[in-house]
This record gives C-alpha cells, structure tokens and sequence, in this order.
C-alpha cells in the first residue's frame, strides 16, 4: 500500500503519487462552502463540502483503492468520505475497518464507512458481532446497525426475542447514537416480522423515544409505532 500500512505505519510515497494526493486535497479545499459547513457543524461534521460536489468528483476518480487509503490516512473529513466513495469494500482486512471505525471521528464519515464499505466486506458479521458489545456506545451503534441489516436481509441468526429484550432495557437511557440504531433495529423487528410486531409496538409506546421527533410533512416519524405501521401499511398496499 503506498503511503499507509493497516497497521498505520508509513511508507514512502512515490513523487507522483503524493502529487495526485496532493491535487486531489487542493481540490476538496477549493469545493469549501460555509454554508455547507456551518450546516453539517450543526450535526457534528465538521467539511464544507456539498456531498452532490463530492460524489461527482469520486465518479470522475472512479475506484482507486490505494488512494483511498492515503485519503482517509489525512484525517480530513472530506477526504475520509471521499475515500469511503472511491475505495474498494471487500480489499480491506478485519483489522484495518475495526481501526477505521474508531477513528471515524464524525457522524457521517461512521454511517458511510458502516453502509457502504462494512456492510459489503465478508468481514461484516465478524465485526457486527464484535461491535455489539462494544464499551463505546459509539462503536456499538455500529454494531446494532449491522444487527439492523441482519433483521431485515437474513434474520436466520438472530435472536429477536433477545434484541427486544435488551432494547427494551436499554434504548431509553442510550446515547444518541446508539439509541438511534437501537430504535433502528426496533423498527425493523416490528416492520419485517409480524410475530414480534404487537411486543415491539408495546415496548416503543413504553418507551417514548422519539415520540416528539420533529418530522418534515411527508416524512416517517422516527418514532417506532407510527414507523412500523407507517410500513406494514405500505406494504400492503
């Protein structure tokens, strides 16, 4: 790998390739907006770089893995989502998206690193199991966003009855990030499998959360009850 190592040591670069490095940092700087920062500081982003801007210039750059690497390597925002958009899911070891994870720093760059690179690796139920349990309640919304994935796409392995439990336990007095993707994972239960649908309306209705969510017209509330039978209803039409 030029430039960066799983382990995170540093190799030499060659003169060309620090170049195109280098081009493509100015060319993020140039795409600096404030107003696009001082919205995405207000969820804890901290880029100024409109994400229709940056998709196009990753379609320009097209899959480059190494260079996603030295990308992400410079701890800068954008170009840690920039990398997420360019690099290649399933090259990437266990080790090196445990270590990404951690230090993914902004709310944004965890939900790009979780859904398009984790969630397409064969290291995806190694790490959502290892997550889970995570001490970091950030590192765990990971976990549970995975388990979310799982709910929907191949529950076979799961013990729903379990997750209700520790939902039900847990989720009100979460942190904000791990609530949301318990509450995620909540909805889905409810959504996906009618049998655990009448608990897991009890236990949103219990528990509140996100009750008073503000929601734009035309929008699902975040709150389980209304998501749930705002999606069974759906499909069945």
């Amino acid at each position: 790998m030029a430039g960066t190592t799983v382990a995170g040591a540093t190799s030499p670069a060659s003169p060309a390739h620090a170049a195109v490095v280098a081009e493509v940092m100015a060319e993020l700087a140039a795409l600096e907006d404030p107003r696009s920062r001082e919205v995405n500081e207000k969820h804890g982003d901290d880029h100024g770089v409109n994400l229709s801007k940056l998709r196009a210039v990753a379609k320009r750059l097209k899959t480059q893995q190494e260079l996603a690497r030295d990308l992400w390597a410079t701890d800068d925002t954008a170009a840690k989502l920039l990398a997420l958009l360019i690099c290649r899911p399933k090259a990437f070891e266990r080790e090196e998206l445990d270590a990404m994870l951690r230090a993914a720093r902004t709310p944004k760059v965890h939900d790009w690193l979780v859904n398009y690179v984790v969630k397409k690796s064969p290291h995806a139920e190694e790490l959502r199991l290892v997550w889970f349990d995570d001490p970091d309640p950030v590192v765990a919304s990971a976990g549970w966003a995975l388990t979310s994935e799982c709910v929907v796409k191949s529950p076979g392995g799961l013990n729903l009855e379990r997750l209700l439990g520790i939902i039900e336990q847990d989720m009100k007095d979460a942190s904000p990030r791990l609530q949301w993707a318990m509450n995620t994972c909540l909805a889905q239960i409810g959504i996906e499998h009618a049998e655990h649908r009448p608990r897991a309306l009890d236990i949103g209705e219990r528990l509140e959360v996100f009750k008073d969510y503000p929601t734009p017209p035309n929008c699902t509330s975040p709150f389980a009850p209304s998501w749930i039978n705002e999606m069974v209803r759906r499909k069945a039409l």
